[in-house]
């Protein structure tokens, strides 16, 4: 079974609580009707869906969600994914920073300072050289990265990246594209 089938029996409402009673115990059709509050013949017509698309196995009235599925169309979706683009052109950086970064996130600010630095340079870029930002467009900017922009614009200014004066930041530090 493909993550997207899954998805796409879960987003109608009546499957999804079907699914949810399921997982935390219901065992019949009488029991999900109680526990999702929903109409018997409401959870027949969707326990019947859910056992032909084979995530639910049905016998009369009593009923298994059948949660292996899950992690198998979990793992084929992982498996069938592309890998995600190199952050940077060295394969270095690019360990470093894929070790700590999600989605366009920090997951977490680097212990390590050879690390913290690479992942410090890589967020610095968010700002224009030569524009003085006040605080509070600086924080604006590192909240996209991550919820402690305090730490974040701290350690920029320690490592020389970003410099302070007067209540406002500027770029100071890093590599800087200069463009083709």
């Amino acid at each position: 079974m493909e993550a997207a089938t899954i998805v796409g029996l879960l987003a109608d409402p009546t499957r999804l609580r079907v699914v949810a009673a399921l997982a935390l115990g219901a065992g019949t059709i009488e029991e999900v009707a109680d526990a999702s509050g929903l109409a018997l013949k409401d959870v027949a017509l969707a326990a019947r869906r859910l056992a032909r698309a084979g995530l639910v196995r049905r016998d009369g009235h009593v009923l298994e969600l059948l949660t292996d599925r899950f992690g198998a169309a979990a793992r084929a979706a992982a498996a069938s994914a592309p890998p995600p683009e190199p952050l940077s052109d060295d394969p270095a950086e690019s360990a470093v920073l894929a070790a700590f970064i999600r989605d366009g996130r920090l997951t977490t600010i680097p212990a390590q300072r050879s690390k913290r630095r690479v992942v410090l340079e890589h967020v610095v870029r968010v700002f224009e050289v030569g524009v003085r930002y006040p605080e509070r467009e600086v924080n604006a900017l590192l909240g996209v990265w991550h919820p402690d922009t305090a730490a974040l614009r701290r350690h920029l200014v320690d490592e020389g990246l970003l410099s302070r004066e007067a209540g406002l930041y500027w770029r100071s530090g890093g590599w800087v594209d200069v463009g083709p």
